[in-house]
């Protein structure tokens, strides 16, 4: 099968797929049906709907397969779905349910006609949102809405729902903005260098987390590893490859892995759940861009890319930790982010470090696996079941008791602390990097639960 161009797949074909990685019938074939899946899928738990579980999901893939039209009902259910991958981690059958939606959502992507509406929020969501330099655009005004409290008034009234519950869910998920941390483009390790790695400062992270990407450089210097900062990074892809947005998603893994190239490292390190996914899956994503052939140059050096990436827990734990750590007297709850649980499989890491630090008691969330609705940008293009999904998550954050939330994306971070404010309660959050940090500088506890 020869590989198309993207003008040729434009073409709405009037029943089954283009020809462009269609979803592998093969993989299709793996699914049994058994139902495993079925307590674990967000939006089935939310609405019992068969269409909207992952066995529902591939049976409308088949379907389509068979030649069934891809119409806006097929592409509303795959919309729907999350991608957080926790039935990939319950299937007993062991169905690559990520591979075959990371094949089906171009297809959606390509042939479902979307309202006005729709496509307005997503164009100006992607043309935002993969760029850091516009998003640290945005900082000076966001920080003067809050300086002012206008980001309160706004959250307090009922105009943003009018007009948009998108934009809403944008304006309530906004963190409290301080001053942006640099990084110098080199960090020599503390004592003996262990390693040499390079870090992703990624978009939201760079743009609204820079703490957190400071205290993940100081920590891993601390233990040992001489950290660099790639100049010109920009996006890994994530988001739009995530939801469908195959070109673009490879443009940038192409450009990223370039920036990345001019560095001799041993290690990728990542402190975002869904970059280090994504990133861990560059050579399907190139082959899928190029149609399943192979033939694009990239896909050698993706491989020997991809193979140096790691989630920062990960990597500390793969070293052994060597840093001294001062004690924590906090109760904290972990949550597992879906792309680092069920996506890289990466559980028992984090805990280990968290459970290292003197004085650190941690809880475990009842219902973990179950994403918390942030996903990516689902949560700005699905607000309504996102909000459902991020108040039963705070609901069980808060049954814990802990005074602060940890987890590893800044999505989760975000989403979960609007789900407690609207519970009612009170709880901190942090990246276990920072938490991390603050151990090992002997910051007071009370400093993470500001």
């Amino acid at each position: 099968m020869e590989s198309i161009s993207p003008d040729e797949r434009t073409a709405v074909p009037t029943g089954g797929f283009d020809d462009h990685n269609p979803p592998d019938p093969a993989l299709l074939a793996d699914c049994v049906h058994c139902g495993f899946c079925l307590p674990t899928c967000p939006t089935y738990v939310l609405w019992g709907e068969e269409m909207d579980s992952p066995r529902g999901r591939i049976h409308l893939m088949k379907s389509v397969d068979e030649g069934a039209p891809l119409d806006s009902t097929i592409g509303g259910h795959i919309d729907a779905c999350l991608g957080c991958m926790a039935c990939v981690t319950s299937c007993p059958s062991g169905v690559q349910y990520d591979r075959l939606l990371e094949q089906m959502r171009p297809q959606v992507e390509r042939h479902v006609e979307r309202s006005r509406a729709d496509r307005a929020l997503r164009t100006a969501v992607f043309k935002l949102f993969p760029y850091p330099r516009r998003l640290k655009a945005l900082r000076g005004p966001l920080r003067l809405t809050q300086r002012v409290g206008l980001d309160r008034a706004l959250a307090n009234s009922t105009l943003l729902e009018r007009i948009s519950p998108s934009l809403a869910m944008l304006q309530k998920l906004t963190p409290a903005l301080t001053k942006p941390e640099q990084l110098s483009e080199r960090i020599p390790a503390v004592g003996t260098k262990r390693a040499t790695v390079a870090l992703l400062t990624g978009c939201v992270q760079d743009a609204f987390f820079s703490g957190v990407n400071a205290s993940t450089a100081r920590v891993l210097a601390a233990e040992g590893c001489e950290v660099i900062v790639p100049r010109g990074q920009g996006c890994c892809g994530a988001l739009s490859g995530h939801s469908g947005r195959e070109d673009e998603a490879a443009g940038f893994a192409e450009q990223l892995i370039a920036a990345f190239d001019q560095y001799e490292v041993e290690y990728i390190v990542v402190n975002s759940a869904g970059c280090g996914s994504a990133m861990k899956e560059y050579e399907f994503l190139l082959t899928g861009a190029d149609g399943g052939q192979g033939a694009s140059t990239g896909h050698p050096r993706a491989r020997e890319f991809s193979a140096k990436v790691r989630d920062f827990s990960e990597l500390i734990a793969e070293l052994g930790s060597v840093a001294s750590y001062h004690p924590l007297p906090l109760t904290v709850a972990y949550h597992d982010a879906c792309h680092l649980g069920h996506a890289q499989g990466v559980r028992a890491q984090p805990r280990a470090l968290l459970k290292a630090i003197p004085g650190l008691d941690v809880k475990e969330i009842r219902d973990a696996s179950i994403c918390c609705g942030s996903a990516g940008i689902y949560n700005v293009l699905n607000p309504e079941p996102a909000k459902e999904l991020g108040d039963a998550k705070a609901r069980n954050v808060i049954d814990t008791g802990a005074a602060l939330l940890v987890t590893a994306n800044p999505g989760c971070i975000m989403q979960i602390a609007l789900g407690v404010e609207r519970a009612g309660g009170r709880i901190g959050t942090a990246h276990i990097a920072t938490v991390l940090d603050h151990s090992l500088r002997a910051q007071p506890a009370g400093d993470l639960l500001k």
